[in-house]
């Protein structure tokens, strides 16, 4: 009887087991849908937050200054995007996310500092989006992500642009300049003209 019980509670243990495991596969294939009930594409990269030191050290090394249109992209809660013209000056600032709400929280966010009317939160894959107007572009992705995102970086921005990552490099296209921010490592460099051969492809 002793032994019955053992296999059973064997058993019961192994199906508790599988209930789990299924539930986990289903959580990760469960298709997010929006508001309008159109289904979400899943970000390429995680939102974490760049401290606020780095946003400052991040601006400043890409020389934000009046006149400047500055990108944001993956831009979550929008606090460079914010940062960039309530701290430095930007004439206009655009930050580009794909989650509906991180751009929800980025809108009430530049509201409550006062300054909407000078920055704007596309929904979107920033692999997609117009960012032929930038004269400066920021990011916190990822390697890989900023690898793939190099072609297109070197093909729509105009000579000149300044664009700066946290954390991650571009692979062989050399930076400009790399400085060390509150124990974060930031990159600069600098959009070349075209046939210059300024930056691999």
């Amino acid at each position: 009887m002793k032994r019955r019980m053992m296999v059973l509670a064997s058993m019961v243990g192994m199906a508790a087991n599988a209930a789990s495991v299924s539930t986990a596969q289903q959580t990760v294939t469960v298709q997010v849908r929006g508001p309008s009930g159109g289904a979400i594409q899943a970000p390429d990269v995680p939102f974490v937050p760049t401290p606020e030191g780095a946003v400052d050290g991040m601006l400043a090394l890409a020389g934000v200054k009046p006149g400047d249109t500055v990108y944001d992209l993956g831009s979550g809660d929008g606090r460079i995007v914010i940062s960039a013209v309530q701290k430095h000056g930007a004439k206009h600032a655009v930050g580009v996310d794909i989650n509906p709400e991180r751009i929800a929280e980025a809108n009430q966010n530049a509201s409550q500092a006062g300054v909407k009317n000078k920055v704007e939160f596309r929904q979107g894959d920033l692999f997609d989006a117009d960012i032929s107007d930038a004269s400066v572009v920021t990011l916190y992705l990822l390697p890989s992500v900023n690898e793939r995102l190099k072609s297109k970086l070197l093909s729509e921005l105009k000579p000149g642009t300044r664009i700066v990552s946290h954390s991650f490099d571009m692979g062989d296209w050399a930076p400009t300049k790399t400085v060390q921010s509150e124990g974060r490592t930031l990159y600069l460099w600098v959009v070349p003209e075209r046939g210059t051969g300024g930056a691999p492809r």
